[in-house]
């Protein structure tokens, strides 16, 4: 019979740690596939909702008056809209940011207090589109914004280095880069300026203000809006 002495007694088998080595790396590929295989059967079953630009920020109570666009919005990074982002502007690339220009016409631009960008994926499969990024306090004579003027100035103030404040998106951080779901079709991602003849508050915007407390604080003083739109698709086979 044998004992606990007997087993005690027995030397415990430990592998060398170039085996646990080799064992996570063999295991991490077949994760990332069982990751992939889901991600992409959400997608099978979410192909359809998509494509909720009635619910988008431009599309809110504020801009009844407004439906239409009238500041022409373009990126010098990636070109006229709409435009295939490349790999550095998606998540998996690093999360570049687009620079933005625009332009307003004269009547228009004279009366611009300030600027608001709120950046949205009207094509994700949820009930509303997700919110990327809102950025407000730009100042009137801006008319570009570079992926450098979005580097935190001051964390406590939600202040960037462009002077200007970013919000809460769906994510923390500055900005939420582009990550669709795998084989869900491409994605839409609208970067909307819009011109505000009025500045907003600073306290909201200070306190990391959300798209809900944006869209309710502008009422009244839209003077109009343009959108720039960014293409993005993941695919896997």
């Amino acid at each position: 019979m044998l004992t606990s002495q007997y087993f005690s007694s027995r030397p415990i088998l430990q592998l060398p740690i170039t085996a646990h080595i080799a064992i996570a790396l063999n295991t991490k590929p077949i994760i990332e596939n069982m990751n992939r295989y889901v991600e992409v059967s959400l997608s099978w079953l979410l192909h359809s909702s998509r494509g909720h630009e009635a619910k988008c920020f431009h599309k809110s109570p504020a801009f009844a008056s407004h439906a239409d666009q009238i500041i022409t919005v373009t990126s010098p990074d990636c070109g006229p809209s709409p435009a295939t982002l490349g790999p550095e502007y998606i998540t998996e690339g690093g999360g570049r940011i687009p620079a933005l220009s625009w332009t307003a016409p004269l009547d228009i631009a004279s009366r611009v207090k300030e600027w608001l960008i709120v950046v949205e994926d009207p094509d994700a499969p949820l009930p509303t589109p997700i919110c990327h990024g809102v950025y407000g306090g730009i100042a009137p004579e801006t008319k570009q914004v570079n992926p450098r003027d979005f580097e935190i100035e001051d964390e406590s103030r939600s202040l960037l280095r462009g002077g200007f404040y970013w919000g809460k998106g769906r994510r923390e951080g500055v900005y939420t880069p582009p990550r669709p779901l795998l084989n869900h079709g491409t994605h839409r991602y609208l970067f909307q300026v819009v011109a505000l003849s009025e500045p907003l508050d600073r306290k909201m915007l200070e306190s990391r203000a959300t798209r809900e407390q944006a869209a309710e604080a502008v009422k009244g003083k839209v003077l109009g809006w343009g959108v720039w739109i960014g293409t993005c698709e993941r695919k896997w086979t």
